[in-house]
């Protein structure tokens, strides 16, 4: 597939804040605009956990991926609304364990687009690569990843912080857009899910996100269970984000974000 850079500002949107962007800011990155920054203090003055919750669902990608990797023998991975790139990233987490994984990494963000070439350059023998698409759009998104996975042997189907961005009343919505992923893949694969639930600060956070052009939907965390319906949940179960198999030695914290990680039988 192509790689483009030297995307112009009208491509890259600077004016308008982007989650993915804001989360880069909250993390510490530098690839960010100063309408992502705004909104990120605003968020961050009526909510001062949410720097702990992107750092928290963060730590959680190496940890959930290490277990597909290692424990579940996982040899690819669908990594969907994965954002501007940072350090150990899924492919490199999976392919350090295992070699001969292969990702496909999702994003509709023309930044996170420019950086791809980064993310690309995986193990000899594995395989990494990058879709430019949308998450409403489950059909095109498997078949562009169709060729780089088999969707005859199990995928991790990574949804860490995406579904936040998809409304209830979107055409398709979260809960079919999930089923539509799950349908593709065979038994063996996993569902992974992570996404902040719905709290009186919380909601707070994404109101000031939302009046700055930055929308995110919360959900409670017997929706994000609901997700799961129909597969074997991996033990904790569906917990807040820091409490998923916690590094040993590590006091983790209590967060308003929760996770996930199930099994197709």
């Amino acid at each position: 597939m192509t790689m483009t850079g030297g995307l112009s500002a009208a491509d890259l949107r600077a004016d308008v804040p982007h989650s993915a962007r804001i989360w880069n800011y909250w993390l510490g990155g530098k690839d960010n605009f100063a309408a992502d920054r705004a909104v990120g203090d605003q968020v961050k003055q009526v909510y001062p956990d949410v720097v702990e919750v992107a750092l928290a669902s963060r730590a959680f990608l190496g940890r959930v991926v290490r277990f597909l990797a290692g424990e579940a023998g996982v040899r690819q991975f669908l990594d969907l609304g994965t954002g501007l790139p940072t350090a150990d990233n899924t492919h490199e987490v999976a392919q350090r364990l295992a070699p001969a994984s292969k990702i496909v990494y999702v994003d509709n963000d023309p930044l996170v687009l420019a950086h791809a070439r980064a993310l690309l350059q995986g193990s000899a023998s594995g395989a990494t690569a990058y879709v430019g698409a949308d998450v409403h759009d489950p059909a095109g998104i498997l078949r562009a990843a169709a060729e780089t996975l088999d969707f005859a042997q199990p995928i991790a189907v990574m949804m860490l912080g995406i579904l936040g961005n998809v409304a209830d009343d979107d055409q398709p919505g979260p809960a079919r857009i999930v089923e539509q992923f799950l349908d593709a893949v065979p038994a063996g694969s996993y569902l992974v899910v992570n996404d902040s639930v719905v709290t009186a600060e919380t909601a707070e956070a994404v109101q000031t996100a939302r009046s700055a052009g930055a929308d995110y939907h919360l959900r409670t965390p017997e929706q994000v269970r609901g997700f799961f319906t129909g597969l074997d949940l991996v033990e904790p179960g569906v917990v807040p984000t820091p409490l998923w198999r916690p590094e040993p030695g590590t006091t983790p914290q209590q967060l308003n974000v929760y996770c996930g990680v199930g099994r197709k039988p």
